[in-house]
This record gives C-alpha cells, sequence and structure tokens, in this order.
C-alpha cells in the first residue's frame, strides 16, 4: 500500500499514527506529496479530485479517501476494535468525538490558511476568528472531558494528539498549554508513545 502523505499535515500523522498501532506501518510506503491553495498539482488531483492528504492506495490500485476512513479501513484490516469500538454506545462516542476533533483541524488548517496564504488585502478577520475560536472552544470542551483524556488509546485520542501536535507546530503562541493544563499533562503522556514521537512534525 501507498499514503501519500507530509509531515507537516496533521491529517496524514493520524494516519502514521494508526499504522503503527496496529503494526501495519511496514506494509505502507510513505508516498511524499506537496497540495497548496492555488497550486496547480494535476499529478495528485488525478488520484483524487479534492487534492486533499492523505490518501491510501491500495495494491490493487483502490483509492481510499480521508484520514478517517482510511485509519478504520486499518483498524479493520488490524482485526477491528482496536482504535475504533467494534460496536455499541461506545463506537459513537469514539467517532463523534473524533468528528469534533476533525473540524477542529479543518478550522485551524483554514486559519493557517487566511494569515499565511491568502494575500494580505483580502484577509478576513471575523471569518478567521470565528474559525480559531471553534479550534479553542473544542480544545475547552476536551480539557473537561477525563474520559477522553485518561481513557483507552483510540482514533479520539489520536486525533486530540494531532490537534494539540498542530497548535504546536502552527499556532506557537496561542497558549493553549496555559489555558489547558489537562490538555497538556495529557499530550506530555502521549509522546511516550513511540507512534506519537516519531510523528511530530519537523520545526515549522
Amino acid at each position: 500500500m501507498k499514503l501519500t502523505f507530509s509531515p507537516a499535515s496533521p491529517f496524514a500523522r493520524k494516519v502514521r499514527i494508526a499504522a503503527i498501532e496496529t503494526g501495519l506501518i511496514d506494509k505502507i510506503e510513505l508516498t511524499p506529496a506537496t497540495v497548496a491553495p492555488g497550486q496547480p498539482n494535476e499529478e495528485y488531483s488525478k488520484i483524487t479530485p479534492l487534492k486533499k492528504l492523505p490518501v491510501l492506495i491500495l495494491d490493487n490500485g483502490d483509492v481510499i479517501l480521508d484520514s478517517y476512513v482510511i485509519t478504520e479501513y486499518l483498524d479493520e484490516l488490524a482485526g477491528g476494535g482496536k482504535l475504533i469500538p467494534a460496536s455499541g454506545p461506545d463506537r459513537w462516542k469514539v467517532k463523534s468525538d473524533h468528528s469534533l476533533l476533525q473540524g477542529m483541524l479543518d478550522s485551524m488548517l483554514l486559519c493557517r490558511y487566511e494569515k499565511m496564504v491568502r494575500p494580505e488585502a483580502l484577509r478576513w478577520d471575523a471569518w478567521h476568528d470565528d474559525h480559531w475560536k471553534r479550534a479553542w472552544a473544542g480544545m475547552a470542551r476536551f480539557e473537561n472531558r477525563p474520559d477522553v483524556l485518561s481513557g483507552p488509546f483510540n482514533i479520539a485520542q489520536i486525533g486530540l494528539v494531532c490537534v494539540l501536535g498542530y497548535a504546536d507546530f502552527r499556532f506557537a503562541d496561542c497558549g493553549w498549554r496555559k489555558a489547558y493544563p489537562k490538555l497538556d499533562a495529557f499530550h506530555q503522556k502521549m509522546l511516550e508513545r513511540p507512534s506519537v514521537k516519531i510523528s511530530v512534525p519537523p520545526p515549522a
């Protein structure tokens, strides 16, 4: 299998962590890819018209899109239930928590694009601030979720690791550690896991 990725992508990082945790990382070839707003990449668009990272290309050529769907595929391939509960209320709680975290990452990425990519004269501060508040409010919610912070290692915890890691990577001065000490303690603990530590993005 081949996984398109960038070391800077929190979505690709999520899949890398999942691949390590499921024991499948050695069966996946990491294929660097570059995507950016306003910059065409016709070859990558042939793989996915959405031009987003990551995608998983199976040995038969089939393409699996979206970091969550790829993680679910790897979890099932490894026997199921390791990162995503197989059934019952816990399954839907974990999936919903992950959807919130996915949305937080989407908002943070849009903030990044608004400030760093969009021409200054065209920037919309209120739009940027609204998206940042969504991510910040999401952190506040997880600060008060001991079931997530101290629960079993699953896709929700992986998603939270990627949110906090991306905050460090692209928003180093945002002050999330001071505002959310429980998240800070969680993050420090998670960095002891090899899958989390090895996938930390490079210095910005």
